[in-house]
Protein backbone atom coordinates (compact mmCIF):
# COMPACT_ATOMS: atom_id res chain seq x y z
CA UNK A 1 0.00 0.00 0.00
CA UNK A 2 1.08 3.45 -0.51
CA UNK A 3 2.27 5.69 1.84
CA UNK A 4 -0.85 7.89 2.74
CA UNK A 5 -2.78 4.58 3.26
CA UNK A 6 -0.54 4.38 6.15
CA UNK A 7 -0.55 7.98 7.69
CA UNK A 8 -4.44 8.57 7.14
CA UNK A 9 -6.52 8.92 10.00
CA UNK A 10 -7.88 5.96 9.43
CA UNK A 11 -5.22 3.54 9.89
CA UNK A 12 -3.64 5.68 12.38
CA UNK A 13 -6.74 5.39 14.69
CA UNK A 14 -6.21 1.63 14.32
CA UNK A 15 -2.58 1.20 14.97
CA UNK A 16 -2.84 3.80 18.22
CA UNK A 17 -5.10 0.98 19.75
CA UNK A 18 -2.11 -1.72 19.73
CA UNK A 19 -4.68 -4.09 18.40
CA UNK A 20 -3.86 -6.11 15.62
CA UNK A 21 -7.95 -7.08 14.79
CA UNK A 22 -8.60 -3.60 14.57
CA UNK A 23 -6.01 -3.03 12.41
CA UNK A 24 -6.77 -5.67 10.24
CA UNK A 25 -10.43 -4.52 10.15
CA UNK A 26 -9.17 -0.84 9.29
CA UNK A 27 -7.19 -2.36 6.38
CA UNK A 28 -9.95 -4.24 4.92
CA UNK A 29 -12.13 -1.40 5.28
CA UNK A 30 -10.06 2.09 4.20
CA UNK A 31 -11.26 4.17 1.94
CA UNK A 32 -9.01 3.33 -0.41
CA UNK A 33 -10.33 0.42 -1.68
CA UNK A 34 -13.71 2.61 -3.21
CA UNK A 35 -15.73 1.57 -1.28
CA UNK A 36 -15.94 -2.16 -1.46
CA UNK A 37 -13.88 -3.65 1.68
CA UNK A 38 -11.60 -6.14 0.71
CA UNK A 39 -13.67 -9.97 1.83
CA UNK A 40 -12.39 -11.20 5.34
CA UNK A 41 -12.04 -14.16 3.72
CA UNK A 42 -9.50 -12.87 1.05
CA UNK A 43 -7.43 -11.25 3.87
CA UNK A 44 -7.74 -14.47 6.47
CA UNK A 45 -6.56 -16.45 3.32
CA UNK A 46 -3.19 -13.97 3.08
CA UNK A 47 -2.45 -14.22 6.99
CA UNK A 48 -2.92 -18.40 6.80
CA UNK A 49 -6.22 -18.25 8.82
CA UNK A 50 -9.75 -19.05 8.49
CA UNK A 51 -12.58 -16.64 8.07
CA UNK A 52 -13.65 -17.34 11.12
CA UNK A 53 -10.18 -16.92 12.77
CA UNK A 54 -10.23 -13.96 11.19
CA UNK A 55 -13.35 -12.58 12.61
CA UNK A 56 -13.00 -13.59 16.25
CA UNK A 57 -9.22 -11.77 16.01
CA UNK A 58 -10.66 -8.33 14.85
CA UNK A 59 -13.64 -8.69 17.22
CA UNK A 60 -11.87 -10.05 20.28
CA UNK A 61 -9.25 -9.47 22.70
CA UNK A 62 -6.34 -7.58 21.09
CA UNK A 63 -3.91 -10.38 20.28
CA UNK A 64 -0.90 -10.84 22.04
CA UNK A 65 1.74 -14.09 20.55
CA UNK A 66 4.01 -11.89 19.33
CA UNK A 67 5.41 -14.16 16.27
CA UNK A 68 2.03 -14.50 15.50
CA UNK A 69 1.98 -9.94 15.40
CA UNK A 70 4.97 -10.04 13.96
CA UNK A 71 4.15 -12.68 10.67
CA UNK A 72 0.51 -10.35 10.30
CA UNK A 73 2.82 -7.32 10.19
CA UNK A 74 5.10 -8.87 7.57
CA UNK A 75 2.34 -10.02 5.34
CA UNK A 76 0.62 -6.78 5.37
CA UNK A 77 3.73 -5.15 5.00
CA UNK A 78 2.86 -2.54 7.74
CA UNK A 79 5.83 -0.03 8.17
CA UNK A 80 7.67 -1.02 11.37
CA UNK A 81 7.81 2.89 12.77
CA UNK A 82 4.16 2.69 13.18
CA UNK A 83 3.99 -0.81 15.07
CA UNK A 84 4.08 -0.87 18.66
CA UNK A 85 6.18 -3.98 19.08
CA UNK A 86 9.63 -4.26 17.47
CA UNK A 87 9.79 -6.08 14.28
CA UNK A 88 13.59 -8.74 14.52
CA UNK A 89 16.55 -7.39 12.50
CA UNK A 90 16.02 -7.56 9.00
CA UNK A 91 12.32 -7.20 8.55
CA UNK A 92 12.29 -3.65 7.46
CA UNK A 93 10.25 -3.86 4.70
CA UNK A 94 12.17 -2.14 2.26
CA UNK A 95 9.94 -2.43 -0.28
CA UNK A 96 7.21 -0.20 1.54
CA UNK A 97 6.74 3.44 0.95
CA UNK A 98 7.05 5.46 3.83
CA UNK A 99 7.12 8.95 5.35
CA UNK A 100 9.61 11.08 5.99
CA UNK A 101 7.50 12.65 8.67
CA UNK A 102 10.50 14.63 10.92
CA UNK A 103 11.79 16.58 7.19
CA UNK A 104 8.19 16.99 6.74
CA UNK A 105 7.58 18.48 9.99
CA UNK A 106 10.73 20.77 9.93
CA UNK A 107 9.58 22.10 6.59
CA UNK A 108 6.40 22.99 7.78
CA UNK A 109 7.86 24.68 11.39
CA UNK A 110 8.85 27.56 8.73
CA UNK A 111 5.24 27.94 6.62
CA UNK A 112 2.97 29.66 10.01
CA UNK A 113 -0.27 29.77 7.07
CA UNK A 114 0.03 25.62 7.17
CA UNK A 115 -3.51 24.29 8.35
CA UNK A 116 -3.80 20.17 9.51
CA UNK A 117 -5.37 19.26 5.76
CA UNK A 118 -2.24 21.03 4.20
CA UNK A 119 0.35 19.32 6.90
CA UNK A 120 -1.16 15.75 6.83
CA UNK A 121 -1.46 15.76 2.99
CA UNK A 122 2.49 16.74 3.08
CA UNK A 123 3.04 13.96 4.99
CA UNK A 124 1.19 11.46 2.70
CA UNK A 125 3.26 13.06 -0.29
CA UNK A 126 6.48 12.89 1.40
CA UNK A 127 8.64 9.43 0.95
CA UNK A 128 10.39 8.17 4.10
CA UNK A 129 13.94 7.00 4.87
CA UNK A 130 15.19 4.21 7.08
CA UNK A 131 15.46 4.74 10.32
CA UNK A 132 19.40 5.78 9.93
CA UNK A 133 22.02 3.43 11.59
CA UNK A 134 23.55 6.64 13.96
CA UNK A 135 21.61 9.68 14.71
CA UNK A 136 23.65 13.07 14.79
CA UNK A 137 22.61 17.22 14.57
CA UNK A 138 20.50 16.55 11.20
CA UNK A 139 18.19 14.06 13.24
CA UNK A 140 18.15 15.59 16.64
CA UNK A 141 17.20 19.34 15.31
CA UNK A 142 13.99 17.18 13.10
CA UNK A 143 13.16 15.92 16.35
CA UNK A 144 13.15 19.80 18.36
CA UNK A 145 11.23 21.11 15.16
CA UNK A 146 8.50 18.66 15.27
CA UNK A 147 7.81 18.78 18.75
CA UNK A 148 7.92 22.57 18.36
CA UNK A 149 5.56 22.54 15.42
CA UNK A 150 3.06 19.77 17.22
CA UNK A 151 3.00 22.00 20.71
CA UNK A 152 2.31 24.84 18.65
CA UNK A 153 -0.80 23.27 17.22
CA UNK A 154 -2.00 22.00 20.50
CA UNK A 155 -1.73 25.75 21.61
CA UNK A 156 -3.87 26.54 18.83
CA UNK A 157 -6.22 23.87 18.08
CA UNK A 158 -6.18 21.41 21.21
CA UNK A 159 -4.59 17.82 21.44
CA UNK A 160 -7.02 15.88 19.79
CA UNK A 161 -6.07 17.10 16.22
CA UNK A 162 -3.42 15.05 15.17
CA UNK A 163 -2.55 13.23 18.47
CA UNK A 164 -2.20 10.13 16.95
CA UNK A 165 -0.01 10.90 14.37
CA UNK A 166 2.09 12.28 17.18
CA UNK A 167 2.14 9.62 18.79
CA UNK A 168 3.09 7.26 15.55
CA UNK A 169 6.12 9.88 15.55
CA UNK A 170 6.93 9.33 19.47
CA UNK A 171 6.97 5.70 17.99
CA UNK A 172 9.54 6.80 15.38
CA UNK A 173 11.66 8.97 17.99
CA UNK A 174 11.95 6.51 20.85
CA UNK A 175 13.57 3.87 17.80
CA UNK A 176 16.42 6.51 17.69
CA UNK A 177 17.62 5.78 20.92
CA UNK A 178 18.50 2.20 19.83
CA UNK A 179 20.63 4.23 17.13
CA UNK A 180 24.45 4.72 17.00
CA UNK A 181 25.20 7.94 18.67
CA UNK A 182 28.26 9.65 19.38
CA UNK A 183 28.84 10.68 22.95
CA UNK A 184 28.89 14.57 22.69
CA UNK A 185 25.33 14.12 21.01
CA UNK A 186 23.71 11.63 23.47
CA UNK A 187 22.16 14.49 25.63
CA UNK A 188 20.66 16.45 22.90
CA UNK A 189 19.16 13.55 21.30
CA UNK A 190 17.06 12.10 24.95
CA UNK A 191 16.04 15.85 25.56
CA UNK A 192 14.76 15.55 22.38
CA UNK A 193 13.04 12.93 22.47
CA UNK A 194 11.90 13.99 26.09
CA UNK A 195 10.16 17.60 24.79
CA UNK A 196 8.40 15.68 21.54
CA UNK A 197 6.92 12.63 23.88
CA UNK A 198 5.94 15.73 26.64
CA UNK A 199 4.25 17.40 23.55
CA UNK A 200 2.48 14.14 23.14
CA UNK A 201 1.64 13.68 26.77
CA UNK A 202 0.22 16.87 26.64
CA UNK A 203 -2.27 16.37 23.87
CA UNK A 204 -3.37 13.01 25.30
CA UNK A 205 -3.65 14.63 28.79
CA UNK A 206 -5.85 17.79 26.82
CA UNK A 207 -7.72 15.00 24.84
CA UNK A 208 -8.72 13.09 28.11
CA UNK A 209 -6.89 10.14 27.29
CA UNK A 210 -5.60 9.99 30.91
CA UNK A 211 -3.68 6.33 30.71
CA UNK A 212 -1.51 8.03 27.17
CA UNK A 213 -0.60 10.68 29.25
CA UNK A 214 0.79 9.61 31.52
CA UNK A 215 2.57 7.00 29.84
CA UNK A 216 4.28 9.60 27.65
CA UNK A 217 4.71 12.54 30.66
CA UNK A 218 7.00 8.85 32.57
CA UNK A 219 8.63 8.45 29.19
CA UNK A 220 9.08 12.31 28.64
CA UNK A 221 10.62 12.73 32.29
CA UNK A 222 13.12 9.56 32.11
CA UNK A 223 14.45 10.91 28.98
CA UNK A 224 14.85 14.65 30.72
CA UNK A 225 16.97 13.14 33.74
CA UNK A 226 19.13 10.45 31.63
CA UNK A 227 19.82 13.96 29.76
CA UNK A 228 20.37 16.17 32.88
CA UNK A 229 18.10 18.13 31.40
CA UNK A 230 16.79 20.31 34.20
CA UNK A 231 14.66 22.88 32.71
CA UNK A 232 12.91 20.53 30.20
CA UNK A 233 13.07 18.17 34.12
CA UNK A 234 11.27 20.89 35.80
CA UNK A 235 8.39 21.72 33.09
CA UNK A 236 7.51 17.86 32.37
CA UNK A 237 7.01 17.79 36.14
CA UNK A 238 4.45 20.46 36.30
CA UNK A 239 3.04 19.10 33.46
CA UNK A 240 2.60 16.00 35.45
CA UNK A 241 1.34 17.88 38.18
CA UNK A 242 -1.38 19.47 36.61
CA UNK A 243 -2.52 16.20 35.16
CA UNK A 244 -2.90 14.75 38.26
CA UNK A 245 -5.00 17.93 40.17
CA UNK A 246 -7.31 17.88 36.90
CA UNK A 247 -8.05 13.98 37.77
CA UNK A 248 -8.56 14.77 41.19
CA UNK A 249 -5.40 13.73 42.89
CA UNK A 250 -4.10 17.23 43.90
CA UNK A 251 -1.34 15.66 46.45
CA UNK A 252 -0.09 14.05 44.34
CA UNK A 253 0.09 17.17 42.20
CA UNK A 254 2.12 18.96 44.99
CA UNK A 255 4.55 16.39 45.56
CA UNK A 256 5.73 16.03 41.45
CA UNK A 257 5.58 20.14 42.27
CA UNK A 258 7.88 20.15 45.05
CA UNK A 259 9.84 17.31 42.89
CA UNK A 260 10.23 20.33 40.55
CA UNK A 261 11.59 22.63 42.45
CA UNK A 262 14.92 20.66 42.81
CA UNK A 263 17.54 22.32 41.46
CA UNK A 264 15.49 25.57 41.15
CA UNK A 265 18.84 27.63 40.87
CA UNK A 266 19.22 26.29 37.32
CA UNK A 267 15.55 27.60 36.17
CA UNK A 268 14.79 31.04 34.66
CA UNK A 269 12.63 33.20 36.63
CA UNK A 270 9.44 31.99 34.28
CA UNK A 271 10.18 28.95 35.25
CA UNK A 272 9.87 29.38 39.00
CA UNK A 273 6.49 31.20 38.17
CA UNK A 274 5.04 28.46 36.27
CA UNK A 275 5.79 25.81 39.48
CA UNK A 276 4.62 28.30 41.83
CA UNK A 277 1.61 28.70 39.60
CA UNK A 278 1.02 24.94 39.53
CA UNK A 279 1.55 24.52 43.01
CA UNK A 280 -0.99 27.25 43.82
CA UNK A 281 -3.44 25.01 41.55
CA UNK A 282 -3.04 22.15 43.89
CA UNK A 283 -3.52 24.41 47.02
CA UNK A 284 -6.82 25.60 45.44
CA UNK A 285 -8.32 22.24 44.98
CA UNK A 286 -7.53 21.21 48.74
CA UNK A 287 -9.09 24.73 50.08
CA UNK A 288 -5.65 25.92 51.29
CA UNK A 289 -6.84 29.97 51.03
CA UNK A 290 -3.25 31.17 52.39
CA UNK A 291 -1.19 28.61 50.72
CA UNK A 292 -2.98 29.32 47.14
CA UNK A 293 -2.58 33.35 47.94
CA UNK A 294 0.96 32.72 49.16
CA UNK A 295 1.82 30.75 46.12
CA UNK A 296 0.51 33.40 43.80
CA UNK A 297 2.27 36.49 45.36
CA UNK A 298 5.63 34.13 44.64
CA UNK A 299 4.80 33.12 41.25
CA UNK A 300 3.89 37.26 40.72
CA UNK A 301 7.30 38.01 41.96
CA UNK A 302 9.40 35.73 40.11
CA UNK A 303 7.16 36.54 36.70
CA UNK A 304 8.30 40.23 37.30
CA UNK A 305 11.66 39.13 36.64
CA UNK A 306 10.84 37.03 33.32
CA UNK A 307 13.54 37.49 30.80
CA UNK A 308 11.95 35.78 27.56
CA UNK A 309 15.57 35.62 25.94
CA UNK A 310 17.08 33.16 29.12
CA UNK A 311 14.03 30.77 28.31
CA UNK A 312 13.61 27.55 26.63
CA UNK A 313 11.80 27.47 23.28
CA UNK A 314 8.87 25.35 25.46
CA UNK A 315 8.48 28.13 27.46
CA UNK A 316 7.85 30.66 24.79
CA UNK A 317 4.09 30.29 25.52
CA UNK A 318 4.36 31.49 29.10
CA UNK A 319 3.85 35.23 28.70
CA UNK A 320 1.47 37.97 30.95
CA UNK A 321 -1.45 36.64 29.29
CA UNK A 322 -0.66 33.12 30.17
CA UNK A 323 0.70 34.32 33.54
CA UNK A 324 -2.71 35.83 34.11
CA UNK A 325 -4.84 32.69 32.96
CA UNK A 326 -3.32 30.23 35.32
CA UNK A 327 -3.08 32.65 38.37
CA UNK A 328 -6.58 33.40 37.68
CA UNK A 329 -7.16 29.38 37.24
CA UNK A 330 -5.38 28.67 41.06
CA UNK A 331 -8.18 31.26 41.97
CA UNK A 332 -11.11 30.18 41.27
CA UNK A 333 -11.61 27.16 43.36
CA UNK A 334 -11.27 29.73 46.10
CA UNK A 335 -12.75 32.38 44.69
CA UNK A 336 -16.20 30.08 43.83
CA UNK A 337 -16.31 29.96 47.96
CA UNK A 338 -15.98 33.67 47.85
CA UNK A 339 -12.54 34.43 48.84
CA UNK A 340 -10.78 36.78 46.60
CA UNK A 341 -13.49 36.19 43.52
CA UNK A 342 -12.90 39.89 42.40
CA UNK A 343 -9.30 39.02 41.62
CA UNK A 344 -9.70 35.97 40.38
CA UNK A 345 -12.42 37.74 37.45
CA UNK A 346 -9.63 39.86 36.68
CA UNK A 347 -6.79 37.65 36.05
CA UNK A 348 -9.09 35.74 34.05
CA UNK A 349 -10.28 38.91 32.02
CA UNK A 350 -6.65 39.95 31.37
CA UNK A 351 -5.93 36.46 29.95
CA UNK A 352 -9.07 36.47 27.64
CA UNK A 353 -8.06 39.96 26.77
CA UNK A 354 -4.28 39.63 25.93
CA UNK A 355 -4.27 35.92 24.74
CA UNK A 356 -2.80 35.97 20.99
CA UNK A 357 -3.98 34.14 18.37
CA UNK A 358 -1.94 31.02 18.18
CA UNK A 359 -3.44 30.48 22.01
CA UNK A 360 -6.97 30.03 21.41
CA UNK A 361 -7.71 27.15 23.61
CA UNK A 362 -6.10 28.91 26.55
CA UNK A 363 -8.00 32.14 25.78
CA UNK A 364 -11.45 29.72 25.03
CA UNK A 365 -10.54 27.65 28.67
CA UNK A 366 -10.32 31.40 30.75
CA UNK A 367 -13.17 32.13 29.06
CA UNK A 368 -14.95 29.47 29.92
CA UNK A 369 -13.84 29.90 33.44
CA UNK A 370 -14.40 33.74 34.12
CA UNK A 371 -17.97 32.82 32.87
CA UNK A 372 -18.19 29.99 35.64
CA UNK A 373 -17.09 31.92 37.86
CA UNK A 374 -19.16 34.94 37.52
CA UNK A 375 -22.32 32.78 36.91
CA UNK A 376 -20.98 31.47 40.27
CA UNK A 377 -20.55 35.16 42.11
CA UNK A 378 -21.28 37.79 40.27
CA UNK A 379 -24.41 38.81 37.28
CA UNK A 380 -25.64 35.75 35.96
CA UNK A 381 -26.78 37.95 32.84
CA UNK A 382 -22.58 39.11 32.62
CA UNK A 383 -22.36 35.29 32.35
CA UNK A 384 -24.65 34.28 30.09
CA UNK A 385 -23.26 36.62 28.15
CA UNK A 386 -19.74 35.74 28.45
CA UNK A 387 -20.83 32.13 28.04
CA UNK A 388 -22.07 32.12 25.12
CA UNK A 389 -19.72 33.76 23.40
CA UNK A 390 -16.98 30.81 25.35
CA UNK A 391 -18.87 27.93 24.25
CA UNK A 392 -18.61 29.06 20.51
CA UNK A 393 -15.25 29.26 20.77
CA UNK A 394 -15.22 25.73 22.55
CA UNK A 395 -16.69 24.42 19.57
CA UNK A 396 -13.86 25.18 17.36
CA UNK A 397 -11.20 23.33 19.34
CA UNK A 398 -10.78 19.50 19.74
CA UNK A 399 -10.17 19.92 23.88
CA UNK A 400 -11.97 17.31 25.80
CA UNK A 401 -10.74 19.95 28.82
CA UNK A 402 -12.26 22.56 27.20
CA UNK A 403 -15.51 20.19 26.34
CA UNK A 404 -15.42 19.32 30.56
CA UNK A 405 -15.24 22.87 31.44
CA UNK A 406 -18.24 23.81 29.47
CA UNK A 407 -19.75 21.28 31.32
CA UNK A 408 -18.85 23.01 34.39
CA UNK A 409 -20.33 26.15 33.12
CA UNK A 410 -23.86 24.22 32.31
CA UNK A 411 -23.92 23.28 36.01
CA UNK A 412 -22.73 26.70 37.36
CA UNK A 413 -25.61 27.92 34.94
CA UNK A 414 -28.38 25.52 36.07
CA UNK A 415 -27.79 26.43 39.35
CA UNK A 416 -28.37 29.90 38.67
CA UNK A 417 -31.46 29.35 36.90
CA UNK A 418 -29.69 29.61 33.49
CA UNK A 419 -29.91 27.56 30.70
CA UNK A 420 -27.16 28.48 27.82
CA UNK A 421 -29.21 27.01 24.96
CA UNK A 422 -31.64 29.77 25.44
CA UNK A 423 -28.66 31.93 24.82
CA UNK A 424 -27.57 32.76 21.08
CA UNK A 425 -23.74 32.30 20.29
CA UNK A 426 -22.12 35.40 18.74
Amino acid sequence: MPAHFWWSEHMLAALSSWHMGRVIYAYRTHPIHGGQPIAQKRVAYWLDLTQAQLSRIETGPAPELLTKLIRWARVLRIPAELLWFKMPAGSTLDEVNRNDFLRAAAAVTATAAASPHSLLQMLNDTRLTEIPARVGTAEIEQLRAASDLFAGWDALYGGGLVREVVAAQLRVAVSYLRAGCAPKHRNGLYSAVGALSHTAGFMAFDACAHSDAADMFDLALKCAEEADAWQLRAKILSSMARHRIWTGKPKDGLRLTQKAFLYSDRLTATERAMLYTTQARAHGKLGHVQAVTTAVGRADDQFSHSRPTEDPTWMNYYDTAQHAGDTGHALFDIAVHGKFGSEARRRLGTAVADHTADAERSRTISMIKLASLTMSTGDPDEAAEIGSIAIARAAGLKSMRAAEDVHELRSYARHAGRAFDQVPAE
